[in-house]
């Protein structure tokens, strides 16, 4: 149904709106980098160097095919992606919508409450066992992460641990914005995603995603070999 009555009320209303602010001008001489893109990145994973004592299970149940590799800097493993909707519940990730929902995050925030899986960008690492120990390896709570899935690139942190076994898992807010279906009930990606994670490093608070993500747009140029 159409309500061509509502034409100039709706121009006038545009007329009137804030319009948004100008982009920051970038100062004579100085080009701005474009971003590091999936394909950089993906290059730069195609070497493994295992570091994982075996290999990890996707689903519980299913073969254990994934390896994690290091590679210039980086630790990184190519998965499925299972939605983790754990920490302060929200009107997406509840007790309701997620039938395994915990109200608790591996690592909290600064305040010490769980993460907040519905806005923060986080993957999930396996526990520490025998067959992988992120801390000898340089990660831990916060440390910055790069997402793959298809041509998005987005940053992250690591924000939570899943069983022993079993890899390739993020946060609700993640698969979002890797345009994956978020829902933790049906969602997910059941192949081609990449995690790549720069040990020895941490956002700052962890909640802080402007720092995760200017963090690991540097760390990303860096591990892609781009000096200039």
């Amino acid at each position: 149904m159409r309500f061509p009555s509502l034409v100039p009320v709706l121009a006038g209303a545009a007329l009137l709106a804030p319009t948004s602010p100008p982009a920051a001008a970038v100062p004579h001489g100085v080009r701005r980098e474009a971003p590091v893109s999936a394909a950089e990145l993906r290059a730069r994973t195609r070497d493994c160097a295992q570091v994982s004592h075996g290999r990890y299970r996707e689903d519980a149940g299913g073969p254990a095919e994934v390896r994690v590799c290091a590679n210039r800097g980086a630790v990184f493993w190519k998965a499925d992606m299972d939605i983790d909707c754990d920490g302060r519940p929200g009107t997406r990730c509840n007790r309701r919508t997620d039938p395994d929902f915990s109200p608790a995050t591996a690592f909290p925030q600064s305040d010490g409450r769980p993460l907040d899986a519905e806005r923060l960008p986080y993957i999930v690492i396996p526990a520490a066992g025998p067959r992988w120990d992120h801390r000898a390896h340089g990660v831990r709570g916060g440390s910055v992460a790069a997402v793959l899935y298809g041509e998005r690139v987005r940053y992250a942190v690591v924000g939570d641990t899943g069983p022993r076994d079993l890899i390739g898992e993020a946060s609700y807010a993640t698969a979002r914005a890797l345009g994956i279906d978020p829902d933790p009930h049906a969602g997910g990606a059941s192949s081609g995603v990449t995690y790549i994670v720069f040990p020895d490093t941490r956002a700052r608070p962890i909640e802080d995603h402007d720092d995760a993500v200017a963090q690991g747009e540097e760390l990303a140029r860096k591990f892609v070999g781009r000096t200039g």
